[in-house]
This record gives structure tokens, sequence and C-alpha cells, in this order.
């Protein structure tokens, strides 16, 4: 099953507007199921996840984790994505620290 895992530092008030931007997992090519979860190094980030014209999930604050999501306790998001949809993973850091969000994506064609 094809898997990216991301890793990135948040500096206090930033939102990195799309953790897999620029990634191979960005636009669906074919018709897939796409499962991934999203955690932080600590508390106060949000992230809101988008595929396509469906919303996966509003914003919501994000589970903390010094790990990348457990496979498959953390797969909390699930969609169908049709080909060209677009993955989209918002993380929003409102803190007064740096945070790190890890994001795992995984896909299977369908």
């Amino acid at each position: 099953m094809p898997m990216i895992l991301i890793e990135q530092a948040v500096l206090t008030l930033v939102t990195v507007s799309n953790l897999v931007s620029g990634s191979a997992f960005e636009f669906a090519r074919a018709r897939q199921l796409m499962s991934c979860g999203v955690v932080q190094s600590a508390t106060g980030g949000f992230s809101t996840i988008t595929s396509g014209p469906d919303i996966i999930a509003e914003e919501f604050a994000v589970p903390i984790l010094v790990t990348y999501p457990i496979i498959p306790d953390n797969m909390y998001f699930t969609d169908v994505m049709e080909q060209g949809d677009r993955l989209v993973i918002r993380y929003r850091n409102p803190t007064g620290g740096t945070l790190t969000a890890r994001a795992l994506v995984q896909t299977s064609p369908l």
C-alpha cells in the first residue's frame, strides 16, 4: 500500500496550508481509498482535512504523539478520492511555541 510520512516543524502563529503540498499524494492519479492520521508533538495545534470537494474533518484539536501516527490506531480519517481530487491537510499553530506536526497517508487503488 503506497504511503507517505510527513514531519514538519510549525512555528508559532503559523498556518501550513497543506502538509502534503508538492507530494505525489497531493492529487489522486486514479480512484483510490485514502486513509490518514495526523498527530502533533504537544497540545495546541489544529488541523482541517479535505479531499476534493469532500470535507473529511473540520478544524479539530490534533492528538498528541511523539511518533508518527500508529497504524491502525491513529488512522482516524478515510475517504474515497476520485481521479484528480486534491488532498489538503491544513495545520494551524496558534500557540506561543513551535509544534511538530506529523501525518501519515496511505492510499489503495479501487
